[in-house]
């Protein structure tokens, strides 16, 4: 069905080019791999979810057969069941009445929805990127996070033994071990709770505005289909019919036999019954656009759960990681004592730079 929205399936698989090298070479990291399949498996997941809710296709059989159906065989009944569906404009009754439903400026309002559409999908894509960004510094941050509190734990285990010119006495220095030890359970928390933030702003902020703009790619991807297919083999017919009419009265103008002159008019009533069968098509490609069209204005309240899953996360991870830094801040007193075991950091030198012995 060329006349509707719908982006094309996501790749199966890496590149023949990638492959080739990675075979070459050596082995491509499993990483890479499961980012792969991640990325697969989100994009396939989109695609389901838009092809299961588009008006038209969630009633079509091959749909509902590859939703349902559970044997070994069903790529051989997906087959026989889309032999049976056939060209949507000369299944659908309303085509060859498409022109009654559309505004009398149909074309004007094709190009105004083109251009509104095609700056709200420049615009999503960027917010998009930046939301992407937000998500990967969240789960950055706790991978930083982790690693920091995995140092300090690595400080306080450490047992090579303190030497005699020490600042520190052995059991300051073992209470000030104990105590980094100790705050590494509050950064792996920390660590935790950025990394939930990340992989939920990702699930419910990135997934979301991808899902969108795979709606609208698709709508552009529809435009250009409707322009470089149908329009301009309609333009080609009126084209062609053009060149038959000039050469309909050259050959009335040259008095040529009266078989030419027939075969000549017989290839003009071809061509003119092609012409209104393209017209008919051209109409009814616009009215599938039109229909389109509203279908992306219905997904644009999506906008505001986007905002209010990105808001609600922002508020919800730095709420709960204010609570830890805040549980975390009372456990610093134990880390230097002072004279009346309350914890003062190290004086500064004099300004002349010699120290005191």
């Amino acid at each position: 069905m060329t006349g509707r929205a719908m982006d094309p399936l996501p790749a199966a698989a890496v590149g023949a080019a990638a492959e080739a090298e990675a075979d070459e070479e050596a082995d491509p990291p499993a990483s890479a791999d499961r980012e792969f399949i991640e990325a697969r498996r989100r994009a396939l997941k989109r695609f389901v979810n838009l092809v299961a809710r588009h008006p038209l296709f969630s009633e079509d059989v091959v749909l509902k057969l590859f939703l349902s159906f559970s044997g070994s065989d069903v790529q051989n009944k997906l087959k026989e069941s889309a032999q049976c569906v056939g060209d949507e404009f000369l299944n659908c009754k309303l085509a060859t009445r498409a022109k009654d439903f559309l505004p009398a400026d149909i074309q004007a309002q094709f190009a105004i929805s083109r251009e509104l559409i095609r700056n709200i999908y420049n615009s999503f894509h960027k917010l998009r990127d930046r939301a992407e960004r937000i998500a990967s510094r969240a789960i950055d941050n706790a991978a930083d996070l982790l690693i920091f509190g995995k140092e300090l734990s690595a400080i306080g285990s450490d047992t090579t033994p303190l030497p005699s010119w020490a600042a520190l006495n052995s059991s300051t220095w073992g209470s000030l071990k104990q105590a980094l030890k100790g705050l590494s359970v509050e950064f792996a928390l920390l660590a935790d709770k950025a990394a939930q933030q990340g992989k939920q702003e990702e699930n419910d902020v990135v997934e979301k505005l991808n899902l969108f703009l795979d709606l609208l790619q698709s709508y552009k991807d529809l435009c250009e289909r409707h322009e470089k297919g149908v329009l301009h083999k309609h333009q080609r017919a009126l084209h062609k019919y053009s060149l038959m009419k000039r050469q309909m009265m050259s050959a009335t103008a040259q008095n040529r036999e009266p078989e030419s002159v027939e075969q000549l008019e017989s290839r003009i009533v071809e061509q003119e019954n092609a012409i209104q069968t393209m017209e008919l098509r051209n109409y009814f490609s616009l009215y599938c656009l039109h229909q389109e069209t509203q279908l992306i204005h219905v997904y644009l309240p999506l906008t505001s759960h986007i905002l209010r899953a990105f808001v609600n996360s922002q508020i919800q991870g730095h709420k709960e990681m204010s609570k830890v830094w805040n549980d975390l801040r009372p456990k610093l007193s134990c880390l230097f004592a002072g004279p009346h075991s309350t914890l003062t950091p190290p004086c500064s030198p004099p300004e002349d730079g010699l120290c005191p012995h």
